[in-house]
């Protein structure tokens, strides 16, 4: 809990104690996504530094909102919300509705991280509309960046999770997508649209034409798009 508090009893106040540590809250978001292992939640928060990560999870586990078990044969060690943690889910999740539709986009837009945005549109990947293919390899490139930065790799295969890379997995790709990253951010967030950006040429596509013009079904958009 908070170092010193808010000294209320106040039931806010105590909530705030609870949940005002920086970061909690994504985690907590990162975990309700489906994120159960340390890398694997740590991918949601790129910025959060492992040893903060590792502090602020024990402190959630000593506070109620996540557990932590250990497989013993394998050494696994998975962190899963608890179900105090997951009472709050709706009410964060209309926080950022209304930060969504109350928050200037221009504000919104002026952090981008392309890792964060790659992170979360992989996992909202209906692979079910893409191609009935053994596998399809969709690479995403932002020229802005810095060399070793720009280019990101999705690849789907039946039955199993959509897999994001961050280096050349060795696939022939059927879809290059190139994108100005707040172009993609404000398509993929709701604050414009694919259909707009495509004019307008800041996200453009060479390969299978089919893939390209389904990316609307396929590539499904933030939920606070809606």
């Amino acid at each position: 809990m908070a170092n010193g508090g808010y000294n209320q009893f106040c039931p806010v106040s105590k909530a705030c104690e609870l949940l005002e540590p920086r970061w909690t809250l994504l985690l907590l978001c990162e975990m309700w996504s489906g994120s159960t292992r340390f890398n694997e939640i740590r991918r949601g928060v790129p910025g959060m530094s492992p040893t903060l990560m590792a502090k602020r999870l024990r402190e959630m586990e000593a506070n109620g909102l996540v557990t932590r078990s250990e497989n013993r044969i394998t050494g696994e060690i998975v962190y899963r919300t608890t179900g105090i943690a997951n009472e709050l889910e709706p009410i964060v999740h209309a926080l950022g509705i209304w930060a969504h539709r109350n928050i200037d986009a221009n504000v919104t837009l002026e952090k981008l991280d392309a890792r964060i945005l790659m992170w979360n549109m992989r996992r909202k990947v209906n692979a079910a509309a893409l191609p009935s293919r053994k596998r399809s390899v969709i690479q995403f490139t932002y020229p802005e960046l810095p060399r070793d930065e720009r280019h990101y790799w999705l690849v789907a295969r039946l039955g199993t999770p959509v897999d994001l890379c961050l280096t050349d997995p060795g696939y022939d790709v059927d879809l290059f997508v190139t994108a100005d990253l707040k172009a993609m951010t404000s398509a993929w967030m709701g604050h414009s649209s694919l259909d707009t950006e495509i004019a307008r040429e800041r996200i453009s596509f060479i390969g299978d034409m089919s893939l390209a013009s389904s990316i609307g079904n396929w590539m499904v958009r933030s939920s606070y798009a809606a």
